[in-house]
């Protein structure tokens, strides 16, 4: 179910949970908000939002390998965001799970999102769900969550959804500067209404004409 390319399967995460269990706790995060991104020969058009854009990388590395492993990078030098890899070994591909419903663990993802006013806030936007559920990087980048196995004190398993959920939305991806980040790129799905949503914002220069 993960080997599609990255735009074809990121809708169907929207449902599933991730969860991980790190420092002795577990939290569970039902995903409602995910983003895709195409690496380098992947797809039918250059996408220039993907940290993959270029080739392979130091970085990204992870992104080039088996599908089902997590790829957590480090954005404005503070929050872990975590990455589900997807497409065969050697195209690289990844979905950004940017936001979520906490379904088991709030107390530890309280104790972690000291900021979080409501449960709503938890794991709403990609920075947030990464700390909330405990993946950092670089220690958990590569991080394998077909089998759950142990890497730097943690465990990862993604469950996805059994049935397809109703009334998924899509449309550009939050903050990506230039093409990459209008509505040529409709790779940003979320449930529909759903609270936990992060808020939408156009990246440089992605904005159409008033």
């Amino acid at each position: 179910m993960l080997l599609g390319l990255p735009a074809d399967t990121a809708p169907r995460l929207l449902g599933g949970v991730l969860r991980v269990t790190f420092g002795g706790a577990a939290v569970a995060v039902r995903l409602t908000e995910v983003e895709a991104y195409h690496g380098k020969g992947v797809g039918d058009r250059p996408d220039l939002g993907s940290h993959a854009r270029m080739g392979r990388t130091a970085r990204n590395a992870t992104m080039w390998g088996e599908p089902g492993h997590l790829y957590v990078y480090l954005s404005h030098g503070i929050h872990s965001c975590v990455n589900v890899v997807c497409g065969p070994e050697g195209q690289a591909g990844g979905i950004l799970l940017r936001a979520g419903e906490i379904v088991e663990g709030a107390e530890t993802a309280f104790a972690r999102r000291a900021a979080a006013r409501t449960p709503r806030d938890l794991a709403r936007g990609p920075g947030r769900l990464g700390d909330a559920v405990g993946l950092r990087h670089p220690v958990h980048d590569g991080i394998d969550a077909v089998t759950g196995a142990v890497q730097a004190g943690a465990t990862a398993r993604l469950l996805l959804p059994t049935e397809p959920v109703e009334g998924i939305a899509a449309g550009p991806r939050v903050g990506v500067a230039g093409e990459a980040g209008t509505d040529a790129f409709p790779w940003r799905f979320w449930i529909a209404g759903d609270p936990t949503v992060s808020a939408f914002r156009w990246g440089r220069g992605a904005a159409p004409a008033p």
